[in-house]
């Protein structure tokens, strides 16, 4: 990749071609995708989306945001202090999220029943706490969709003690098409800037939404999505929806 590369305009072209590429050779894990997300909503499960560092990201898009489906929760780790009582101390630790026994805890926190779907979503697919949470929901009878680069977890080492990997326990699983290490153009001298999975991880989720609320909608089913609390009756609306799910998503009070 040339110097003249590394610029505004070669990120765009660059990460456009690969966005074209991930919109092509994705759709039959789209829709397999889409299949786990309508089988869960017409269970009446919820979604459970779960990342750590810049994948959180991806978990806004699946959880509580206009447009997006209203069963579905945010778990992160942070939910330690906001749901679990620990100090907040605990998250200034830069290797929590290494530690045994912190995806369990989690789980418990989120309290899912079987039916619910876990999303879960890294990049890399190695992180300790990602795959603890994979084998704990695996174990539960929970079905995962798994979100991740294959290019770089295929070129890194599973970092969990069962050596398995994000990919190894996912039903169905979105590759980002990121290179590893995430980042897209490449440094004069070694290195590169501009990370991808972000751009490609958001399409990946909006594409497998979109179909899932096809497949709904075809069968003479409403999607249950949210309205922009912005637009009058909007903020009114989705309290109506989200009282079907009280007590099971966080965004209810009971």
């Amino acid at each position: 990749m040339s110097v003249e590369s590394v610029s505004a305009q070669g990120f765009a072209q660059e990460s456009l071609a690969v966005l074209r590429h991930v919109t092509e050779s994705a759709r039959d894990d789209v829709a397999r995708a889409a299949g786990l997300i309508a089988d869960c909503l017409r269970a009446d499960g919820v979604i459970q989306a779960f990342g750590t560092g810049h994948s959180q990201a991806m978990v806004l898009e699946v959880a509580g945001r206009a447009g997006g489906l209203v069963p579905t929760n945010r778990l992160s780790i942070a939910d330690l202090v906001l749901y679990g009582g620990d100090d907040p101390s605990v998250l200034d630790d830069p290797l929590l999220e290494r530690q045994p026994g912190v995806a369990a805890r989690l789980y418990d926190l989120a309290a899912p029943r079987t039916e619910d779907l876990f999303v879960i979503i890294s990049n890399s697919g190695v992180n300790n706490v990602i795959v603890e949470m994979a084998l704990h929901a695996k174990e539960r009878g929970h079905r995962i969709l798994a979100l991740t680069s294959l290019a770089h977890t295929r070129a890194v080492p599973a970092g969990h003690s069962s050596g398995k990997k994000l990919v190894d326990l996912a039903d169905v699983a979105l590759d980002n098409a990121a290179p590893r290490g995430d980042a897209l153009l490449e440094l004069p001298g070694g290195g590169a800037v501009c990370a991808l999975s972000t751009l490609t991880g958001v399409m990946l989720v909006q594409m497998a939404v979109a179909e899932a609320s096809a497949r709904l909608l075809a069968a003479g089913e409403r999607p249950p999505v949210y309205v922009s609390a912005n637009v009058p009756g909007g903020f009114e609306g989705n309290l109506e929806l989200e009282k079907r799910y009280a007590g099971r998503i966080r965004r209810t009070a009971s």
